[in-house]
């Protein structure tokens, strides 16, 4: 579980920000906390609210980039990805920091790093402890120090302390050293390594980022066309949300006639083939619609995912393609492969926008059942949002609820409402905070110069002439584009 989160130096956070799930010591709604280790508690859940281009899908793209560039590292020819606050000079010259404290394998960890476009500046993971910290590793490029002292006591063998010191020398300066243990195969060389193990595995399987776009688990969605418990599953969740859709079925259809260009049919066709098993198999979306693709015999093999609709007059039903369905239905199917896996436990889920095309009351009610179906289960819902409807004390407690700002400067800064605020248990949150009370809501400009723009007759005729020329040639739309600039 995620215990605490840290970034500067990172797009519009120029200045150190923690992200703390760690409760305070309110007594309301203990479900909404756990104990995975003994003494360390955790919040289950937190929501942050804020304005357009406040900062919040930011806060997600850091927490992505440090688990990025653990599992998938840099390319050795390339850059390492690097936003800096470009706001401020002195920043553009400064590292970025993302700093994780995380909960797994029993133990608490830190792990964090330092880094520009050029180096790994540092790198560091320690275990936490009540009355000390351990060093696992600690690297600092400038210095060409790197300690895994204790790495080398897990593993006194000579051969094994060469490797692990072969292998902490010859860390590229853009590389993480996590990335390079887990992208090689050291396990055959080293035999006690559970510590970094316990981090990677979180990066890998525990920690799951959606952003708005993203789909998630779609092959679990496929599987459950023809798996009888997922098809139950899912059929009871999409009645429960009241969709319409009783269910999920597949149908056969022939790969080369889906109109998928030829290059990407090759690309398709060559993934497939790299998998070890004898029947490989994918999700893909195209033209809106979802297909379960398998690689059999060296051809593939194409199913299309249908919506299963009860008929009103008769005891039949009524099959819809995928791009049939409301984009909230869409959006749902989504959800439910990461409703069912909140309740397996076991999970971090960051998602941004969560309520990007539902209704304020069905995201209520995706919050509500976590929270009754994982009493007993370490996972977590860290999520974004705009709804201020949601801003609920009967929903939440004061400290799962965070607001994001951005000032004059352009510079994003976040905090919990219990710190922030003195707030009752009882107040109504959504009025005050769509009042600007706290600070987190749209500030508009002045409408003098909406007003003198809309009121300007040559605005409108540029306007109009645009429209009517650019539908010929792209010297029309650059004639017109400049018959704008010079009559504003």
């Amino acid at each position: 579980m995620l215990q605490q989160f840290i970034v500067e130096n990172f797009l519009s956070f120029r200045n150190r920000e923690t992200f703390s799930l760690l409760p305070n010591k309110g007594t309301l709604k203990k479900e909404h906390k756990t104990e995975p280790i003994k003494g360390q508690w955790v919040l289950k859940s937190a929501a942050m609210f804020g304005a357009n281009a406040g900062g919040k899908s930011n806060f997600v793209k850091a927490i992505e980039l440090g688990k990025r560039l653990v599992l998938r590292g840099t390319r050795t020819d390339d850059l390492i990805d690097f936003y800096p606050f470009r706001l401020s000079s002195e920043n553009k010259k400064r590292d970025t920091t993302i700093i994780y404290h995380i909960l797994c394998g029993n133990k608490k960890y830190e792990y964090g790093f330092s880094y520009n476009s050029e180096q790994i500046s540092s790198e560091w993971l320690k275990q936490i402890n009540k009355n000390s910290d351990c060093v696992i590793f600690q690297r600092e490029t400038k210095k060409s120090e790197f300690e895994i002292s204790y790495l080398l006591k897990l593993n006194p063998k000579e051969e094994e302390s060469q490797f692990l010191s072969f292998l902490a020398k010859a860390t590229p300066q853009k590389q993480l050293f996590l990335h390079e243990v887990m992208s090689r195969n050291i396990h055959e060389n080293v035999s006690n390594i559970k510590d970094l193990d316990a981090v990677i595995d979180w990066f890998v399987n525990s920690l799951k980022i959606i952003f708005p776009d993203t789909p998630y688990k779609q092959g679990v969605l496929l599987k459950a066309a023809d798996d009888n418990d997922l098809k139950r599953g899912f059929g009871a969740l999409l009645r429960y949300f009241n969709t319409g859709v009783d269910g999920v079925k597949l149908i056969d259809v022939q790969f080369e006639k889906l109109g998928i260009p030829h290059d990407l049919q090759r690309a398709i066709k060559t993934d497939l083939s790299k998998s070890n098993t004898d029947e490989a198999f994918g999700a893909l979306r195209f033209d809106d619609n979802l297909y379960l693709i398998n690689l059999i015999d060296g051809e593939i093999r194409a199913k299309k995912l249908m919506t299963v609709h009860k008929k009103m007059d008769e005891a039949d039903i009524e099959l819809f393609s995928l791009g049939d369905e409301s984009d909230g239905t869409k959006r749902l199917f989504d959800y439910i492969p990461l409703i069912l896996d909140l309740i397996q436990g076991g999970k971090v889920f960051i998602v941004d926008e969560m309520e990007r095309s539902l209704h304020p009351s069905l995201i209520k009610q995706i919050i509500l059942l976590f929270y009754k179906h994982s009493k007993d289960v370490s996972s977590q819902l860290i999520f974004t949002t705009h709804e201020s409807s949601l801003m609920d004390q009967k929903i939440f407690r004061r400290d799962e609820i965070w607001l994001m700002k951005k000032d004059n400067n352009g510079i994003s800064s976040f905090g919990r409402m219990d710190n922030l605020y003195n707030v009752r248990f009882d107040k109504m949150l959504q009025n005050s905070y769509l009042n600007g009370e706290y600070g987190a809501t749209p500030i508009f400009e002045t409408e003098e110069e909406i007003n003198k723009l809309f009121s300007s007759f040559k605005f409108f005729a540029s306007l109009s002439s645009f429209q009517t020329l650019s539908s010929g040639s792209n010297i029309i739309k650059s004639v017109s584009l400049s018959i704008i600039l010079r009559q504003l």
